[in-house]
């Protein structure tokens, strides 16, 4: 009886589906968050701490980089929230046929690009 050969995956080869590739995103965006948590504290802090922190804070906020930084963290936070009303739609059975979920995917991208995108226009 042959043996059988170890099967070589190429990971930039395969195709994930949609709701495959929304759920990778819903972990990187939940780990961003949560590493990025103590800075995010911080700056919290430094803002509620006195007028000159708050006036620091504010012109932190006035660098463009910082904006895209914000903007991006606004993302990560919006897309992790609709993701995860999505999953709990999924633990009650609502959205699981194959249809249901590449519509539901598409939900949660529009949904948390649309908000991102009129939260960065108000910062901005």
């Amino acid at each position: 009886m042959p043996r059988s050969r170890p099967v070589y995956l190429n990971l930039f080869k395969i195709r994930l589906p949609l709701p495959g590739i929304v759920s990778i995103m819903h972990r990187m965006s939940g780990a961003l968050l949560f590493l990025l948590l103590p800075l995010l504290l911080y700056v919290l802090q430094l803002s509620l701490a006195s007028e000159q922190g708050y006036a620091e804070v504010r012109a932190w906020l006035d660098l463009t980089l910082v904006k895209l930084f914000v903007i991006g963290v606004i993302w990560a936070y919006l897309h992790h929230f609709c993701m995860g009303l999505r999953y709990l739609a999924l633990d009650f059975d609502i959205g699981v046929d194959l249809p249901q979920a590449r519509f539901s995917s598409k939900l949660v991208l529009a949904v948390s690009m649309g908000a991102t995108i009129l939260a960065g226009a108000w910062l901005w």
